[in-house]
């Protein structure tokens, strides 16, 4: 890999002795890396576990994969697994996601949360947004929802909010040039300190949505100090209330540049790509939010064939506010103020639509239950799921009575199918078929 001459220049005089070593890392391949769901009920064992960490791997995962398919595993290199891992919620919390496509950081917060408080996964780009909601989808949680906003607008709505903010800031993105060499063509000197303006501009709106008491996490994919710890410095002498917590030095990271609290990955240390973290608290007492929650908008017809389809086959009440938008029926988590004004990816969990008369339910919602809290499941084998991933109907060797099935692959969900005399008719989504 060809690095840029001022680049180079720099990181020789940053760090000294050790510049050699960190430009050599950048000969050799990127350090690939996965987590495994606890969210899901069948789990099963990995190999190569990352040190210190509760759900990390190294490795690669196939997205053709059963346990990609059923949102078992989720692809993320060791250094990013970091900044959710410092971030740590408890659970019953209100998270913000601040930038999060493609969705690493928002699965690993939710993994945390253990469906309960609730996380707003915020991404600004249209586009990426929709790549979030799908990666969230496989995930299977209960408590999200997916906006498409700035953070100036979220701000307007989420006024003190929040008990955790992640912000991973966009950036010069210096520590991705191994695994995106492109990224190389488009740095220049002044590139770190053109985007340490935007990552301030953008905390300015996020410190108006954190909660007193609140902390922030606050990272970067990349070792530039006017990214990094000099906005952190900022922070600091613009909210004279924060207060750096130490972040754990695992598996190789370092300490910050003049700021021992914060952490820092290289790659001729840590196994794994580029990052930059720092927490930050928010010492003042904390103060109960109150929030005029969303309500309900479903009619009378509508609620009562939720309810009728939710009696014959759950054998749990799922919890939060149900609204409709259009014809499809969404479950939000509790304690959301109104999202009138704010653009919505994902209106929380799809539950399923209505359709003349009758409910039916949705691929999410197949894939976030737990066999446990059906009713009716279905077993196919690695065969069968070849076939159905593909979009074809499964032919099956067992009679079992007519209607919806929440079809399952080694244990966890793949959505839910209907059955229709001795064939399982197939309701994967188009959008995500392939063939194995």
């Amino acid at each position: 890999m060809e690095l840029p001459k001022e680049f180079i220049d720099k990181y020789q005089s940053l760090l000294g002795d050790e510049a050699s070593a960190f430009l050599e890392s950048f000969q050799k391949e990127a350090v690939a890396g996965f987590r495994t769901n606890p969210l899901k009920t069948s789990q099963k064992s990995f190999p190569d576990p990352i040190p210190n960490t509760p759900w990390g791997h190294y490795g690669k995962v196939s997205g053709k994969s059963v346990e990609h398919a059923t949102g078992l595993v989720y692809s993320q290199e060791p250094a990013a697994q970091v900044v959710a891992q410092v971030a740590a919620p408890t659970e019953g919390m209100r998270v913000l996601d601040l930038a999060a496509a493609p969705g690493g950081k928002s699965t690993q917060l939710l993994a945390y949360l253990n469906n309960t408080g609730l996380l707003v996964s915020n991404e600004i780009s249209t586009k990426r947004s929709k790549i979030l909601v799908e990666n969230i989808e496989r995930f299977g949680a209960e408590n999200v929802i997916v906006t498409n906003e700035s953070s100036q607008k979220l701000a307007k709505v989420f006024k003190g909010y929040f008990d955790l903010i992640v912000f991973d800031g966009p950036c010069s993105g210096e520590g991705m040039f191994r695994k995106n060499p492109d990224a190389t063509q488009y740095w220049h000197k002044d590139y770190p300190s053109e985007c340490a303006k935007l990552q301030k501009e953008i905390l300015i709106e996020a410190m108006k949505m954190l909660s007193v008491g609140g902390t922030l996490v606050y990272s970067t994919c990349t070792w530039s100090p006017e990214e990094n710890e000099e906005v952190v410095k900022w922070l600091l002498e613009e909210y004279d209330y924060l207060e750096l917590v130490d972040v754990p030095k695992i598996n190789g990271m370092i300490s910050g540049i003049n700021l021992p609290q914060v952490a820092r990955m290289y790659p001729h240390h840590f196994k794994g790509e580029g990052q930059f973290v720092a927490k930050l608290q928010d010492t003042r007492s904390k103060e109960p939010i109150k929030v005029k929650s969303a309500k309900s908008n479903l009619t009378k017809e509508q609620l009562a064939l939720w309810q009728d389809f939710s009696n014959q086959h759950l054998k749990r009440q799922l919890q939060g506010t149900l609204q409709t938008f259009g014809d499809n029926l969404y479950l939000l988590p509790e304690g959301l103020p109104d999202l009138s004004k704010v653009k919505i990816a994902r209106n929380g969990l799809h539950l399923g639509a209505f359709k003349k008369k009758r409910f039916e339910p949705s691929f999410a919602l197949g894939v976030a239950l737990s066999p446990n809290d059906l009713v009716q499941t279905l077993e196919i084998d690695i065969e069968q799921f070849g076939i159905y991933v593909s979009g074809n109907v499964v032919p099956l060797t067992q009679t079992f009575p007519n209607g919806w099935y929440q079809v399952t692959v080694n244990g966890n969900g793949l959505g839910f199918a209907k059955v229709v005399g001795n064939t399982l008719k197939n309701y994967y989504p188009k959008r995500l078929r392939f063939r194995v």
